[in-house]
């Protein structure tokens, strides 16, 4: 019960942060505020003035990069902490039950560290 507690306190701190690092822009409150908005988006396509900014794109990238691979990073050392002490201080049948755990663990932190870095290799060749 606690770990789902902890985990879904996790999630909403995460949706949190990206909800208010990620600047929205709300124009319309009404129908007819809603379609200009749609015809002037539709209209920006067609005519090529809406070009992407790869620069603001790439803080964006680096922004949420940094961010999330300093939560995994936090969360990765406290949860291997929390493992260490509790081998350490185990008798003989919770040590086994403590090295039973800690192969999620090390799986979980090569998938997590290994996205991050599929990440960053993918950023580096688009650049």
């Amino acid at each position: 019960m606690k770990k789902i507690i902890i985990n879904i306190l996790s999630i909403i701190l995460i949706l949190f942060l990206l909800i208010n690092i990620c600047p929205t822009k709300t124009q319309a409150a009404n129908l007819d505020g809603i379609m200009s908005g749609a015809d002037d988006f539709i209209n920006k396509g067609k005519n090529g003035t809406n070009v992407i900014d790869q620069d603001q794109l790439g803080e964006t990238s680096d922004l949420i990069y940094n961010i999330l691979l300093g939560i995994s990073m936090v969360l990765a050392v406290i949860v291997g902490m929390i493992l260490g002490i509790k081998y350490m201080m185990s008798s003989t049948e919770e040590k086994a039950e403590v090295k039973e755990t800690l192969i999620p663990y090390v799986v979980a932190c090569v998938i997590t560290f290994g996205a991050f870095t599929i990440w960053k290799i993918v950023i580096n060749i688009i650049q």
